[in-house]
């Protein structure tokens, strides 16, 4: 039975504080506090970090760009200036122009800004010009704008979301980085996409040296970590959430950040009003969310699957946890060494996950049920 107490009455609905719209940072960063800190170590250090560079992967609605969001935000409080790029024709130009007008107050001519009293957590001050002729290449004028934040101690971390080897520009970028890196400039990349092109752009040929960058690999996040920052969100915005009712979100978050803020924000708006966030609550605000989790991450992800692809999850569904390649073999009609093409295929997209030697399972929550439903209805949308 749901309790009726509320807010003063005098006083209007506590604002929603969780963030499912794409790239927002939530409030509490569930399951990345170890990357967290030690990316704030890292930015700290006089010397040179494995962090600094760094490829995040994971699938869709595993919060990658909101990771990217709050490592840009902590690193200017550590006296760096962020640029965030998606990986898009034109994004040499647009790291160079962002990183520009970021290091600027005011901007001059059209040879370049000019910056009068560039403040950096209110701990120091400087006055500088960029130079007024056109650097020759992208790298000069990269080189120029270093120069110049480095006689301030000030550092560049570039974020791209969205990596995609595809985009010339984007292997220039990291070839490029490189060169900076041997020259101990002070900056920092980061890079986030799906699991595939992060293992192809680390594979290109031309950017070998990406192979050896940090990785870090964005899945579920544990029922406890979980249900800590669902718990603090809450509590910290002035309302209160019973037992059953944490257990109830934590079990249908199954540990997908997407679904934390999703499931969180229909609960909250049930009753903004009333003092507790109540079971009914979650239990309405789950079913919302499953629906828009359809819809908004799973649906595009079966759009871009193969026959190939479907077939091997499919042979899936049959198992309730886990299912053993043998078994998916045997159900496709086919080898396992052709089940294990596969395999790789939706390892790499973070749709699966290993479980323990021979055996895989959905990493993607729901999305077993997702494609039973998907069938049951014929494949329509």
């Amino acid at each position: 039975m749901r309790k009726t107490a509320q807010l003063p009455s005098h006083s209007a609905s506590i604002e929603n504080p969780f963030t499912p719209s794409f790239g927002e940072i939530p409030l509490f960063m569930a399951g990345r506090n170890d990357f967290i800190s030690r990316m704030s170590r890292a930015l700290d250090r006089s010397g040179r970090a494995p962090e600094l560079t760094t490829l995040v992967s994971g699938a869709r609605g595993t919060g990658k760009t909101a990771l990217l969001g709050y490592v840009a935000e902590m690193s200017e409080r550590h006296g760096w200036i962020s640029v965030g790029v998606s990986a898009l024709p034109g994004l040499l130009e647009e790291v160079l122009a962002v990183a520009r007008r970021k290091a600027s107050r005011v901007l001059g001519d059209h040879d370049g800004p000019r910056l009068t009293g560039l403040g950096v957590g209110g701990l120091l001050n400087a006055e500088w010009e960029l130079p007024s002729q056109n650097a020759p290449t992208w790298r000069t004028a990269m080189e120029d704008l270093l120069d110049l934040l480095a006689a301030h101690d000030l550092g560049l971390l570039i974020t791209v979301d969205e990596v995609s080897p595809q985009v010339d520009e984007m292997v220039t970028l990291a070839a490029t980085y490189q060169h900076f890196v041997i020259e101990r400039r002070r900056i920092a990349l980061i890079m986030a996409g799906l699991p595939y092109n992060v293992d192809e752009l680390a594979g290109h040929k031309s950017i070998s040296f990406l192979r050896r960058a940090q990785r870090e690999r964005l899945g579920r996040i544990p029922h406890f970590e979980i249900e800590d920052a669902w718990r603090r969100t809450i509590a910290e915005s002035g309302r209160f959430v019973s037992d059953d009712a944490t257990s109830l979100a934590v079990t249908a978050i199954d540990g997908f950040p997407f679904m934390l803020q999703l499931v969180g924000y229909r609960a909250w708006d049930c009753h903004p009003r009333e003092a507790e966030v109540s079971y009914a609550d979650v239990a309405r605000g789950t079913d919302m969310a499953r629906h828009e989790m359809y819809s908004r991450v799973l649906e595009s992800t079966y759009r871009e699957l193969s026959e190939g692809d479907l077939a091997f999850l499919r042979a899936m569904l049959p198992d309730r946890d886990e299912s053993s390649m043998a078994n998916i073999a045997e159900r496709m009609g086919k080898s396992r060494a052709y089940a294990g093409t596969y395999r790789k295929r939706m390892l790499r997209q973070g749709i699966i996950g290993e479980r323990r030697r021979g055996y895989v399972g959905f990493d993607l929550p729901l999305f077993g049920e997702f494609l039973a439903q998907k069938d049951a209805d014929g494949g329509l949308t």
